[in-house]
């Protein structure tokens, strides 16, 4: 797609056009696409100033000193309300109005679902278009009383007196007064007439009516500042406020309009996690009800300590709780409620519990404690003994500090060695160069790793008690029953563990002005405690490092809609020409959003840029790892995601990510897999993530990105002319900067062409001789498995299975005959019941046969049924009394004539083996009674490969046999009997899948073949129906091509010891199969490992094989610029639930191999984005 592609096509172009005034004035709808009687227009407008000629009634008395301005506000407030009751009864009286006539009326489907025919000025219709309704009875009477309220606040809010005092100037007055009514009759409007889509929308669908109540709400808030200050007594920085707020209030509709400001939900949810973060040192939450929990607990703690009497009580009590608060609590009690259920009572649990111990167990909770206990004594010692000396250059506080100073830059030098660049720019000259191996990558790695272990000690046990030391000798801490130091300090004790890093570079940064700023008179030291202090410089560099990160997104987006030449639109020169003149402007926006801690916004992703309205660190509303657009690539994410996280473990262990702060983002890139991780909370010695999966199969668009992605890794893991001492990035300021590699055991995915392979007339040659051989194999096998598993089962009947005489043929009546009725009642026989069996056969077909009278022996042809090893006399007998329609149906079995059902039930003799254990391998009788001519039986008893099959025998042990004869394998492979059953259930294998000719078989053929797609024929048709034998077949020709594959690749099969092992190895460590096979992604979860394939690409006209092997190896990591993440997600959720532009070919889910946007709008949450895979909340 061009650059110039439409930001919006035609039909969202108008349906925006209509959309957005609406929203502009709280829900008016003055363009409706289509033309609508006056009144329509006449009727909004009349309502739109309703509050204002209500509020105005209240003015004008209150104006006129005939009422008090309190009763002024109650007055227009119940006319308000009562007003806002009848509109809504009148819209609930038009619905049930239009209920009884709708069911008289025939809807006509051919106008627009949005167009109305509007009868009378207030006609059912006009009222249900105007007023819309509510969808809960308590919302009507709420909104309306909440309505009332509103408008008499407002007209208090607004009286003309009121606002003279604040500015003393007639004009500003007026000016409030006017535009002030305009805000106030759009927040109204919104709120009981229609209310109108917000630009600011946060979860796709406003189940409860939330939206409604935004606006009022802000209104709220000026209005509460302005009580504030009515009621206050010398408050001059209430009066500013006020003063301020007061113009600000102009702007509302603005700021609404601009969806600046949050909706409530968002607006909650990012509030708790601001508190929560910066006000009490916590950390944000992965989910809504955990952040409530822990803001509840964390705001008790802080308002708790206010109350304790003492300043030791004070110490011990804040680092006690900062220390337990950062722990992984929900794990904690997850593992605890198992570990007393398994105490209790299940069984079962003792399974969850040991999977458990893992995360938590009892090594852990020793550890924890023992952490605690030092910290606490530690606080108190120091506390009791040293805390009272005020702050010198020579104090153990200033002692303390030096120390802190001195573990920062080794912390921060042995972090930035452990990553591929330094500072993102410069190549790492202790990084392993050579890293195309896992092995050699890790024995390179080896140094690294020491050092990693060492920062770990360091970042967990030391700089921690460090900074407790520090904490517990400050002065500060003497001034009991003070906000300032319950905020500040529960804040920093918790943040030591919390936030390790973070914390020990604001302390450092406090304590370094501390010493450059010794004066006692300025206002640093003066005015402000230290807990203070610290909470200030937290939100400075977190604020200052947003700016940066914001600042770097928008120039990114500058230079590249220029220089990438597939984004340069016709008006690009325009708008950056627009953003140069501006930028001082620009860079306010940028200031203010990071201010907010909002996303900068780029709509359409274009250089335009907006503030979004602020929202969690997480960006969606709904729970993690809830919702994927799960397909058959799924199980390659769900595989190696286990594996992925313990790498990441190490890898955050050591440091090589970098600052591993929640809200950051990374791409993970191995072959075609992308995956993407959020984090998104972090304590002490743990991290919560989110790692989604993307699509495998690649658009244009996407692979465009990941071709990128590879390029960037490329050039910083394997290129060896950029691997030198100190090189630069060559790509600094692309969003995505390279960090380390983590061997993770997952699938390589190989496919190769098999021209030469499959077409050789010299393979396919060998494949039916092959196919006998692997068959053979397959069904010994089988037979054994199936005699090991009845002699387990049958346990109770052992002693007539060792009663077979020994030296004595078993008779066609005598001992066969209680076999049978034995193995009715094992397992084997229930699985002959399949799916395909005849629901209208009242008992399985070897029963029926067994039970059928001899008379009947002649009613089918015996062409259908040569047994081999049954005495030639009586089949013979058996031919002459053939009838002649028996001989006709014979002569065309291929034209299939309709026979009767009952006419091919039959019995068949019973088998005579020489060797009585010959039973055991015996094949079921129903895979014995395919269709097939004397002659060809006769041919594949030359063509059966005697050798293999003796040599298959010889390989078999019957262990489980408990006595035995020592001659059993010589005695099994003389039996003629066993070996002709064999020869026809090999034979009816055969006339399935290649019919009775002896041609060697197409590609085509062999290829239908192999996924279970041969025309049909009656040879198939027999073997369909019996479902196990036909897998088993299916399954013998897989093995089969593997081998001519193998064969053709690592040479020819010496001798029938390596073909076993070639077979053996299919059984137990191959999957072979199709990639839409169910059996496939079992195979995957269950870590087989290799997996074969066979595919066609028609378009080509090639076949293909895929191999897939587990095996550790290299994924590499990078880490995403995360304010350019949040911004292009902010305008993803603008542009669909606003702008509803859905469009799959839109602009700005076009390719951007910079800001990478095709890959960051699929890694969103659905409906919005649509990663394949999305894991719940891992513990790291």
């Amino acid at each position: 797609m061009g650059p110039d592609v439409p930001l919006l096509n035609d039909y969202k172009q108008e349906f925006f056009l209509k959309r957005f005034p609406q929203t502009v004035l709280g829900g008016p709808r003055f363009k409706l696409g289509y033309c609508a009687p006056p009144y329509i227009y006449v009727n909004q407008i009349i309502l739109f100033l309703m509050p204002w000629v209500l509020g105005g009634v209240g003015t004008l008395l209150y104006q006129l000193d005939i009422m008090k301005d309190y009763y002024t506000a109650a007055l227009s407030g119940g006319l308000m309300f009562v007003t806002a009751l009848i509109l809504q009864m009148a819209n609930i009286y038009a619905k049930q109005k239009t209920v009884t006539v709708e069911r008289m009326q025939i809807q006509n489907t051919l106008t627009d679902e949005d167009e109305f025919e509007f009868s009378s000025c207030v006609g059912s219709e006009t009222v249900k278009f105007i007023i819309p309704g509510k969808k809960y009875i308590i919302n009507t009477v709420f909104h309306s009383f909440l309505a009332g309220v509103l408008c008499g606040l407002g007209t208090w809010y607004l009286l003309p007196n009121r606002i003279t005092l604040l500015y003393s100037n007639i004009g500003g007055t007026v000016t409030i007064f006017v535009f002030g009514w305009v805000t106030l009759c759009i927040a109204e409007y919104s709120l009981i007439i229609n209310t109108a889509t917000e630009t600011a929308t946060f979860q796709p669908l406003d189940t409860y009516e939330i939206t409604a109540l935004m606006r009022p709400f802000y209104i709220f808030v000026f209005i509460a500042v302005d009580l504030a200050h009515r009621f206050a007594v010398n408050a001059p920085i209430i009066e500013q406020t006020n003063q301020i707020l007061h113009i600000v209030f102009l702007f509302l509709p603005f700021l609404w309009a601009m969806g600046i400001l949050p909706p409530l939900d968002a607006l909650f949810l990012w509030g708790m996690e601001q508190l929560l973060e910066f006000g009490l040192g916590g950390s944000p939450m992965s989910s809504n009800t955990k952040l409530l929990v822990m803001f509840l607990i964390s705001a008790g703690t802080a308002i708790a300590s206010y109350f304790i009497p003492s300043t030791l009580g004070v110490i011990l009590f804040m680092t006690g709780f900062g220390f337990i608060l950062s722990l992984n609590l929900s794990e904690i009690g997850f593992a605890f409620k198992h570990t007393m259920i398994s105490h209790l009572a299940s069984r079962k649990s003792k399974y969850m519990r040991s999977g458990l111990r893992i995360q938590f167990g009892w090594r852990e909770f020793i550890f924890y404690l023992t952490v605690l206990t030092l910290a606490l004594i530690e606080a108190g010692l120091l506390h009791q003994f040293a805390g009272f000396s005020s702050f010198s250059k020579a104090s153990p506080q200033a002692i303390a500090s030096y120390i802190l100073i001195v573990l920062l830059v080794i912390m921060w030098i042995l972090r930035e060695i452990q990553g591929v660049y330094l500072f993102g720019t410069f190549r790492n000259p202790f990084y392993p160069k050579d890293i195309r191996t896992v092995t050699v990558f890790m024995e390179k790695q080896r140094r690294l790793m020491k050092v990693g272990v060492v920062r770990r000690i360091l970042l967990t046990l030391v700089s921690p008690f460090a900074m407790i030391a520090f904490l517990s000798l400050d002065r500060s801490l003497q001034n009991l029953h003070s906000v300032s130091v319950c905020i500040g300090f529960t804040r920093i004790f918790r943040m030591v563990w919390q936030n390790t890093e973070n914390a020990l570079l604001d302390i450092v940064v406090v304590s370094v002005a501390q010493m450059l700023v010794l004066s006692p008179d300025l206002w640093w030291n003066r005015s402000l405690d230290t807990g203070i202090r610290l909470l200030l410089v937290g939100i400075l560099r977190d604020r200052l490092l947003q700016f940066v990160s914001k600042l770097q997104f928008a120039i990114a987006i500058l230079l590249t809609s220029w220089t990438e030449k597939k984004q340069r639109r016709k008006s690009t020169a325009t708008l950056i020409t627009l953003n140069v003149v501006f930028f001082p402007i620009l860079l306010i926006f940028i200031a203010l959003s990071a201010l907010l801690s909002s996303p900068l916004l780029p709509l359409f992703t274009l250089p335009v840029f907006l503030i979004g309205f602020p929202r969690p660190i997480r960006s969606w509303p709904g729970p993690v790892g809830a919702t994927a657009c799960v397909c058959s690539d799924t199980v390659y994410y769900q595989q190696m995601v286990p594996s992925l996280a313990v790498a990441l473990q190490s890898a955050l262990a050591a440091g090589s990510l970098g600052l591993f702060l929640p809200g950051s983002h990374y791409l993970c890139r191995f072959q075609d897999r992308l995956m993407w991780i959020l984090v998104l909370e972090k304590g002490f010695t743990y991290c919560g993530v989110n790692i989604k999966g993307l699509e495998l199969q690649e658009t244009s668009c996407h692979a465009a990105e990941a071709h990128k992605v590879d390029e960037i890794f490329e050039m910083a893991f394997e290129h060896e002319e950029h691997t030198k001492i100190l090189s630069l990035n060559n790509h600094f300021g692309h969003i995505l900067t390279p960090c380390t590699v983590l061997p993770v055991r997952l699938y390589s995915d190989a496919r190769n062409v098999l021209s030469g392979i499959i077409d050789s007339h010299e393979n396919l040659k060998h494949l039916k001789d092959d196919f006998i051989k692997v068959l053979v194999w397959m069904l010994v096998q089988y037979c054994y498995k199936k005699s090991k598993t009845r002699d387990n089962l049958g346990s109770a009947d052992k002693n007539k299975k060792r009663s077979f005489p020994e030296n004595q043929h078993s008779s066609a009546a005598g001992t066969p005959r209680p076999l049978r009725d034995e193995d009715s009642f094992t397992v084997d026989t229930i699985e002959d019941w399949t799916d395909d069996s005849d629901i209208f056969d009242l008992e399985p077909r070897g029963k029926m046969r067994d039970r059928k009278e001899p008379g009947h022996l002649g009613m089918t042809p015996k062409a259908h049924l040569s047994i081999p090893g049954s005495v030639e006399t009586q089949s013979q007998d058996v031919q002459q009394e053939m009838s002649p329609d028996d001989k006709l149906h014979r002569a065309v079995v291929l034209g299939l004539p309709a026979v009767d059902k009952g006419k091919q039930e039959e019995i068949l003799p019973q088998v005579e083996f020489s060797c009585s254990y010959s039973e055991l391998l015996s094949i079921p009788e129903e895979w014995r009674t395919a269709p097939v001519p004397t002659s060809k039986v006769n041919e594949m008893r030359q063509r059966f490969p005697e050798e293999w099959y003796h040599f298959i025998l010889s390989q078999l042990d019957f262990f489980h046999l408990t006595e035995k004869p020592s001659n059993l394998l010589e005695d099994l492979m003389k039996d003629e009997a066993l070996k002709d059953l064999y020869v026809h259930g090999v034979l009816s294998c055969c006339f399935g899948l290649f019919g009775l000719d002896n041609t060697v078989p197409a590609p085509s053929h062999v290829f239908r073949a192999y996924t279970g797609g041969i025309p049909w024929s009656v040879g198939l048709d027999w073997l369909t129906g019996k479902p196990e034998l036909f897998q088993l077949a299916l399954k013998a020709f897989r093995y089969t091509f593997k081998l001519m594959v193998d064969k053709a690749s690592l040479g020819p099969v010496e001798n029938f010891k390596e073909l076993v092992n070639y077979l053996e190895e299919y059984e137990n460590d191959w999957y072979i199969g199709l990639v839409s096979d169910l059996e496939w992604q079992q195979a995957v979860l269950q870590e087989k490992p290799y997996l074969f394939s066979l595919g066609h690409d028609p378009n080509m006209g090639i076949y293909t094989g895929r191999v897939l092997t587990l095996q550790e190896l290299l994924v590499q990591v990078g880490k995403l610029n995360d304010e350019a993440i949040r911004g292009q997600w902010a305008n993803l959720s603008w542009e669909l639930l606003y702008a509803t532009n859905d469009d799959e070919e839109r602009y700005s889910i076009q390719a951007h191999p910079v800001l990478l946007r095709n890959l960051t709008v699929q890694a969103a949450d659905p409906p919005l984005g649509y990663p394949v895979y999305s894991s719940e909340l891992l513990h790291l």
